[in-house]
């Protein structure tokens, strides 16, 4: 099979069990077939990052995912964001986060902080115009 870019699903079906067969045989990274099989991957991989896009979660559910997946309360992220109000206020986005907090979050729940600077979807739009006040003379 000639090695090429791939644009069809049949063909990333066909390069996927090729790159599997491969990889279950371990080749050695300097033969023939270590270097067909880090190519395979590569090509499967740039298809998928093509084909399969999936849209990072915001700050507050990043923070909810993480809750829920170390079985958090509410409460156990207060003491990182300042109290039960300030948690209250920023796990129903009424409230951003602040540069303190997000490093909290990380350090203490190893957040990703990309995750938690992006802007909520609903308030960023590139090129939006933005209001502004006009001068009183």
């Amino acid at each position: 099979m000639e090695l090429r870019i791939i644009k069809t699903q049949d063909q990333y079906r066909r390069y996927l069990a090729e790159t599997e067969r491969l990889a279950a045989q371990d080749p050695e990274a300097d033969s023939a077939d270590g270097g067909r099989l880090e190519l395979l991957a590569k090509l499967v991989e740039d298809y998928e990052k093509a084909r399969y896009k999936f849209r990072q979660p915001g700050a507050v559910e990043a923070i909810l995912f993480r809750m829920e997946e170390q079985g958090l309360r509410q409460k156990d992220v207060a003491e990182v964001l300042g109290g039960k109000n300030r948690a209250s206020e920023v796990l129903s986005g009424k409230r951003s986060l602040t540069l303190p907090m997000i490093r909290a979050l990380y350090e203490k729940f190893a957040i990703p902080p990309e995750l938690l600077i992006r802007e909520p979807a609903a308030e960023y739009r590139a090129g939006a115009r933005v209001k502004t006040r006009k001068a009183k003379s």
